[in-house]
């Protein structure tokens, strides 16, 4: 608030302007000043940190007897390249013939494409719990018992990514988005083989390294 204070001498006899002094007085001002950081302090919503839960190996190492064996027909391998290019094929090689590479990248019409169309009966069966659930007719713990039941069954495809030397941290955890996106629970993060590394050179040579990632 601005105060005016008028000066005044006592006895004057001459008749002199009057001078004006102006004073501002700021202390409401601190008190708003409070009032908003409490606001913006309650009405504002903190980042929360967006981390990925991956499940580590463990270091002991297990029975044979108590291993998972891959299927070849349910197996889907991604090989992670350079440029941003992911290979993948199915299966494996089968009486020294091996199986067909292709090369495709990252983008919604890619990599994603082929993963959703490989679990498609999965898909299907989550969209119709979904839809029981919106009829209220499943709880949240019995829809998220059912929904882990129908990622693992026998149809459900099982996905190993391999990233070489020339692929980027990026490139890893776009594949590991692509696993969450397609609803694909069983999936898991292992070394390159020779093998792999084989089947991109050969695939390269014949293609003459096509750069998918402009696609």
């Amino acid at each position: 608030m601005a105060e005016i204070a008028k000066n005044h001498r006592k006895g004057a006899t001459k008749r002199r302007a009057k001078k004006l002094s102006t004073r501002v007085d700021f202390t409401p001002m601190v008190d708003l000043g409070f009032l908003l950081i409490t606001f913006f302090m309650l009405a504002t919503t903190l980042n929360k940190p967006q981390t990925m839960e991956i499940a580590l190996p463990s270091k002991e190492k297990t029975p044979e007897s108590e291993q998972t064996t891959v299927k070849a027909s349910k197996a889907i391998t991604l090989l992670l390249g350079k440029a941003n290019t992911v290979y993948y094929y199915e299966g494996t090689r089968v009486n020294e013939v091996d199986p067909e590479l292709h090369a495709t990248n990252f983008s919604p019409g890619g990599l994603r494409q082929f993963l959703l169309k490989r679990n498609y009966e999965v898909m299907e069966k989550i969209r119709n719990l979904r839809t029981e659930k919106e009829k209220k007719r499943y709880s949240e713990g019995e829809y998220e018992k059912q929904l882990s039941a129908i990622k693992k069954e026998k149809s459900a495809p099982i996905v190993l990514i391999k990233a070489s030397d020339e692929s980027v941290y990026k490139n890893l955890i776009d594949a590991l988005d692509e696993m969450a996106i397609c609803n694909i629970d069983r999936y898991a993060i292992v070394d390159i083989a020779p093998f792999d590394l084989d089947l991109i050179a050969k695939f390269n040579t014949l293609t003459k390294a096509p750069d998918v990632s402009k696609q």
